[in-house]
């Protein structure tokens, strides 16, 4: 009986301490180039800041839904995508800008927030290997398969993850990120917002380095 009350005060005990972190919210795209661009900046934030917080990834929505083609941007997306990698030093190929699939960003948003649910802790991780499979290897992005192989070289199961993908139950549950993402206010992507002690403040609004990403979390913090 003792052992079972001093697990339920432990238990409560972490369950308040959690409550208590600041919460790193991330709002992006898997193909928003700039969120290409900030992927090692966010996991050094995240690295570094560790166990001082929570984090909480949401699926912004840059283009979903969207119609026109990769020919149709292939200028707009061409300027973007060297901008990007001057910045940030990301490969790129480029192309899959001389095809007719659409930029339709939502069955990418959609696969992350299925690994989001199947295996949390690796959310980024999956993001990250979205991104790389569209920008530097030109997947196609309305494959099924381009995310279940990664989900499956992830140790998640093909079928499980191909069902919820394919399901109309998960193709409408991503419009609710996309909600969460309009409630929060963010209009561009990358953003990430700290959410401490009732307010929510904006850490980065686009690309940024990720010292002055932890430099303004921790300037909140001692708040």
């Amino acid at each position: 009986m003792k052992n079972i009350i001093i697990a339920t005060i432990l238990m409560i005990a972490n369950t308040i301490n959690a409550q208590d972190k600041p919460t790193l919210i991330y709002v992006g795209d898997p193909m928003c180039s700039w969120c290409y661009g900030f992927g090692n900046e966010i996991e050094e934030v995240i690295r570094q800041l560790g166990d001082d917080i929570n984090v909480e990834v949401v699926m912004g929505g840059l283009r979903p839904y969207n119609t026109q083609t990769m020919t149709d941007l292939k200028g707009f997306l061409t300027e973007h995508w060297n901008d990007v990698h001057k910045a940030s030093g990301q490969p790129f190929k480029f192309e899959i800008l001389d095809t007719e699939l659409l930029y339709d960003t939502e069955p990418a948003c959609r696969a992350v927030m299925i690994v989001r649910e199947l295996q949390p802790n690796s959310v980024m991780q999956f993001f990250h290997k979205v991104q790389t499979a569209f920008y530097a290897k030109n997947h196609n992005p309305h494959l099924t398969t381009t995310y279940s192989d990664i989900a499956v070289s992830m140790g998640i199961n093909r079928n499980e993850f191909e069902n919820k993908f394919e399901s109309e139950e998960y193709k409408k549950q991503i419009k609710e990120d996309f909600l969460r993402a309009s409630q929060l206010g963010v209009r561009s992507f990358p953003t990430v917002l700290l959410q401490y002690k009732g307010s929510t403040n904006v850490v980065a609004a686009g690309y940024s380095k990720a010292e002055k990403v932890i430099s303004k979390v921790k300037n909140i913090m001692i708040k």
